[in-house]
């Protein structure tokens, strides 16, 4: 469907018109402004009904040039089919574990042993793919938090973004904490208080660096209702080899703190759940989308596109044509009397 954004500025196409009436005629002297001696070499200019025929020509080029003028001030433009898009008003900030622990080995990936931070990313990256309408926000962390991805509509760049991370890019220890307030700061600074706030934090250990406490970043959190839900990543158990040649098992989540992490939760609303491997961790995210459901397609929305460039650079073509064919105009009657004067 085509329409017009500002119909009234056709009201400008009859000021041409409405300026010739009101200015005052041009009055005709008698005089002859240049006398010649002889006018032989002005024979091209007296056919009357030639420069007439050049005069109407480039009076209709000049009504054209303004028609589209006025017309791209009227700011034409398509408007698109409706189309169903989802808003939910959710603000999810995604905090991701890159301390060194993360490298252990314990989690399967189509039938292969990867480390914790790519399983993080094949099954937080179908998680991030589904939010469609939440503004979704990326912090990383280790011994230091960095927002890599402030909160954006954007989904694509956040998983390229924590596609390429890795591990140790933040440090090797586990600041809990820093990730927390970081989260909370930016929301804050965004005046999104009062919408609906999510953050997940995802790691495999406890807080062992940052300057802020995890339980006092949560209470920070509380206060602007932000709700937190914690992920402990991490195998009870797995197979190493022994000094003697042999396996024993051993607890590659040892260094988890549960504790910590349900007690974040429970201040902020939100609940802790334990990741033991990928089938786990795939449960969680789709139980996460359960218990903060995607907004529903919304009716309503049309797509609009600009079109007043078309239009303008006609007017602006056909007024430097014009300007050119009155300069070349000029050029040769100057010309013409220039033969002239020399002919007399």
């Amino acid at each position: 469907m085509w329409s017009l954004a500002w119909p009234w500025m056709l009201l400008a196409l009859p000021l041409p018109l409405l300026a010739r009436s009101l200015l005052s005629p041009v009055t005709e002297t008698q005089e002859a402004g240049l006398k010649v001696p002889s006018f032989k070499g002005f024979a091209v200019l007296t056919d009357r009904s030639e420069a007439e025929q050049l005069l109407n020509w480039r009076v209709w080029l000049a009504i054209i040039a303004w028609v589209l003028l006025v017309l791209a001030a009227a700011r034409p433009e398509r408007i698109g089919d409706e189309l169903d898009v989802p808003v939910s008003g959710r603000n999810l900030m995604l905090a991701v574990d890159l301390s060194g622990s993360m490298d252990a080995k314990d989690f399967v990936l189509g039938n292969r042993r990867v480390d914790r931070l790519t399983a993080t990313k094949a099954v937080a990256s179908d998680f991030i793919e589904r939010r469609k309408g939440d503004r979704i926000g990326l912090i990383l962390f280790g011994e230091r938090a960095y927002l890599q991805v402030p909160l954006t509509l954007d989904r694509e760049t956040v998983n390229i973004l924590l596609m390429e991370a890795f591990i140790g890019l933040a440090g090797e220890k586990t600041a809990i904490g820093d990730a927390i307030t970081l989260a909370v700061k930016r929301i804050y600074e965004q005046d999104a208080v009062g919408d609906e706030q999510v953050l997940i934090v995802l790691t495999d250990g406890a807080n062992t660096a940052g300057e802020i406490d995890p339980i006092k970043a949560a209470e920070l959190a509380q206060q602007i209702g932000l709700r937190i839900y914690t992920i402990g990543i991490g195998a009870e158990q797995m197979m190493v080899s022994s000094i003697t040649g042999g396996l024993r098992p051993v607890n590659p989540s040892a260094d988890l703190d549960e504790e910590t992490l349900t007690r974040i939760a429970a201040i902020t609303g939100g609940q802790y759940f334990r990741a033991k491997d990928t089938a786990g961790l795939q449960d969680i995210y789709r139980l996460l989308d359960e218990m903060e459901p995607v907004a529903e397609p919304e009716a309503g929305f049309r797509p609009v596109k600009s079109l007043y460039y078309w239009p303008l650079g006609g007017a602006f073509v056909l007024t430097v044509f014009l300007c050119v064919m009155g300069l070349l105009q000029g050029f040769q009657i100057s010309r013409l009397i220039k033969a002239g004067l020399n002919a007399g």
